[in-house]
């Protein structure tokens, strides 16, 4: 077996862990103790190992409550552990191995071996590593994150938002007893033995946070009787409240590593409403209790997820749905978090009130909701993922903008793929000019003297793209297999159709749904830089396919005439139809081509994202020049948007790009755009139209920053004025401060609208 290290950084992480509420030397006692009870069941099921691991760190990696707190559930996590995603640990048995190195220094020099000895031993057991062990090399697939290559490829379980509907109708003795009528029918069944076992440990979870509101000292004692009573009621039966129903999906969500939670308002709203009607709370209770719950999350810190969402098709009960929603608009306006992100759907028969209430939220410069399309998303995702359109209906997107189906399908976006550095890798005859390595792989490439054509051209772009498509989708569907190997989910399987009622585990089988998404970036520099080429070269014959190449290079050093002919080339976002065009016969081609390699694999969809978090810019500093006037190391275009500088005509002309895309063949694309203060206030009317018309011509979804002019830049100069100045950044919002200074530089490119 190759020896792969991943060693180092897995993940973006914007704002800082809040530090472990236990001592370097308890952390490492609990982490010994869940490597001894990992050797001691390496023989066992791996559904067994996997439960009796999960008993060792919970309930004790909870903690105490925080001044505010209406919700008991705070979670510590530690170097070592058992999870879903690298935002708050790992993904199965994991280790964070900078994090554990970095344990050395808070503790004696004569306890450093014990940490040596745990690092050595993971190595060889971390999920992750076994993943990398298997795909990754040295030059065509890094590791997420490491930009040196034209692709990615990791293990996670992004996006898992579980059937909480289930939980409430259920609550703990229900779901036992749905697992023992299983065990019934077939006793020898291990995952089933383990999902029981699975469930008297969230038991003693509950039971435990009894304990823990008991001895906390910030909360005042009517908060802490309400919670304790709460929490022995939803020990013995199903929720009754809103508070309760409240409780149990926090506390089951935290075990089950879940950072996304989805429609909330189906959940909780028939909850809340009747405790309303039934004088047991107030609006104004239940905004302090979902404020509450909002810190919880923004503490969590997970910087792309978070999710909440409310509105759209496909809910039982709108008016109580609407209820809790119209509650939580007050809170996103009130708070104005990085997370959660809240994600507000919305169709041609909406609630105008509710509608209004989300622009009032933006305009007052919460970042918050994002919005989304339901009149194109959901016949959309009836075709993406070839399901019905009851199915569809319960659409949602998580993270930087995928979709999958709340507890029915898995989508987890485990490849990530640069398109424009692909682009130089076949114009290079495979070779990447940032780095001199060969990254072709088995495809054959022509130089480009043989070329004579656009369309040859065009055509052995794609014919790499393909080969890499291929790739993308047989590691995808490899991260599954090995995760299935090794783990069970078992939380996350209990509130996913179907595996209790098939008897398998989340991956073995037991998903109704099984899917996934890679992550493409610099899709627009791409397109450009094609439109440049199919003008300059083919069609004005002013440059040579090998001076043009030539040029990008030398980061058009000496170059300025030439560069200024490829800057004078129509671009994407100014409703120019030779760019837009382009972008999107090369999005067609890629969504397609993506589309089949998942379901000839046996996926039931695979689907591009057209996603953007930060790795635009990081994959930027490591990707060459581009042939759409970008210069070498520059920020690549975020996600569904034009690149930096490139949008002139307004922004009536980039939504009118924006809605180009057909929805049918992505699983879940980001627009963002931004806007003054005046402009959201003074002209609120005509921002209105301007959205309702993007909406009506085919746009799937919409982000909005909203700061004054130079407030940005002046931020930049002087961060201490501006702690809390929240922007928008494409998958996910943050503190424009805590960013790094590329990732500032790619936010201030972008246009403002006035």
């Amino acid at each position: 077996m190759k020896h792969i290290n991943i060693d180092g950084a897995q993940n973006v992480e914007v704002s800082r862990k809040l530090p472990s509420e236990k001592t370097p030397e308890e952390q490492l006692a609990l982490m010994e103790r869940y490597i001894r009870v990992y050797r001691e069941n390496l023989s066992e099921d791996k559904a067994i190992r996997e439960v009796r691991c999960l008993s060792v760190i919970y309930p004790d990696l909870f903690r105490h409550l925080e001044p505010g707190d209406l919700t008991a559930g705070r979670l510590d996590f530690l170097p070592i552990g058992f999870g879903c995603v690298t935002s708050v640990g790992g993904v199965g048995h994991y280790c964070v191995f900078h994090k554990l190195r970095g344990l050395k220094d808070e503790l004696p020099e004569y306890q450093w071996h014990r940490v040596e000895a745990l690092y050595d031993f993971w190595q060889e057991h971390d999920l992750k590593t076994l993943y990398c062990q298997d795909v990754l090399d040295e030059t065509v697939t890094g590791r997420f994150i490491d930009c040196a290559y034209p692709y990615m490829a990791t293990a996670r379980l992004s996006g898992m938002m579980l059937d909480y509907g289930k939980l409430m109708r259920l609550g703990v003795p229900g779901m036992k007893e749905e697992i023992r009528s299983r065990l019934v029918l077939d006793p020898d069944n291990a995952y089933l033995q383990a999902s029981l076992e699975m469930m008297d440990l969230f038991e003693q979870v509950i039971h435990a946070q009894q304990q823990l509101v008991t001895e906390s000292r910030e909360v005042p004692e009517s908060a802490k009787a309400r919670m304790i009573q709460d929490l022995a009621a939803i020990e013995q039966a199903a929720p009754a409240t809103f508070r309760q129903a409240l409780q149990l999906f926090w506390l089951y969500a935290l075990c089950a590593g879940c950072i996304n939670y989805g429609r909330l308002d189906i959940i909780l709203g028939p909850y809340l409403k009747a405790d309303i009607d039934a004088g047991i709370e107030t609006e104004e209770s239940a905004q302090e209790v979902l404020e509450s719950l909002w810190m919880l999350i923004e503490n969590r810190r997970t910087t792309v997820n978070g999710r909440i969402i409310v509105g759209g098709r496909g809910r039982p009960d709108p008016e109580a749905a609407d209820l809790f929603a119209k509650i939580c608009l007050r809170v996103v306006k009130k708070l104005r978090c990085v997370e959660p992100q809240f994600t507000f759907r919305f169709d041609s028969r909406t609630d105008p009130v509710l509608k209004d209430m989300a622009y009032e939220c933006i305009a007052a410069g919460a970042t918050y909701p994002t919005l989304y399309n339901d009149d194109v998303n959901i016949p959309a995702v009836q075709y993406a993922m070839r399901v019905d359109r009851k199915t569809a209906e319960q659409y949602l997107p998580f993270g930087c903008g995928e979709f999958v189906i709340q507890g029915q399908s898995v989508g987890t976006p485990n490849t990530l793929l640069n398109m424009v550095k692909v682009l130089q890798i076949a114009m290079n005859e495979g070779i990447d000019p940032m780095d001199g390595q060969k990254k072709n792989g088995p495809v054959e490439l022509l130089p480009l003297s043989e070329l004579t054509t656009f369309e040859a051209f065009y055509a052995q772009y794609r014919r790499l793209l393909d080969w890499y498509f291929e790739k993308c989708a047989r590691d995808q569907l490899h991260s599954y297999e090995v995760m299935n190997r090794e783990v069970s989910f078992l939380f996350a399987s209990a509130l996913m159709d179907d595996c209790l009622a098939r008897g398998k585990a989340l991956l073995d089988g037991g998903v109704r749904i099984l899917g996934g998404t890679l992550e493409t970036y610099g899709n627009i520099n791409a397109s450009d830089a094609l439109t440049a080429v199919k003008r300059l070269v083919f069609e004005e014959r002013k440059y040579t396919l090998e001076e043009m190449n030539e040029a990008a290079s030398r980061d058009f050093q000496g170059d300025g005439e030439l560069l200024r002919d490829i800057l004078a080339v129509p671009k994407y976002g100014n409703d120019e139809p030779e760019a837009d065009d382009m972008a999107d016969d090369l999005y067609e081609f890629t969504a397609k081509s993506v589309r089949q390699k998942g379901i000839d694999l046996g996926m039931d969809y695979f689907l591009i994202v057209i996603s953007n978090n930060q790795t635009n810019t990081d994959w930027g500093l490591q990707t060459a020049a581009s042939l759409d006037g970008r210069r070498k190391g520059v920020y690549m275009n975020p996600a569904n948007n034009p690149q930096g500088g490139a949008a002139k005509s307004g922004p009536t002309a980039v939504l009118n790009s924006l809605s180009r895309f057909d929805a049918r063949y992505h699983g879940g694309s980001v627009q963002n755009i931004k806007f003054t203060p005046r402009m959201m206030h003074e002209d609120k009317e005509k921002v209105k139209i301007l959205f309702d018309t993007y909406f009506r011509k085919g746009g799937c979804q919409l982000m909005v920053t909203v700061v004054d002019k130079g407030q940005l830049e002046d931020a930049q100069k002087h961060p201490e004025k501006y702690p809390d100045l929240i922007v928008r950044v494409a998958g996910y919002s943050a503190v424009f401060v805590d960013l790094d200074k590329t990732v500032q530089d790619e936010l201030l490119s972008r246009a403002l609208w006035d």
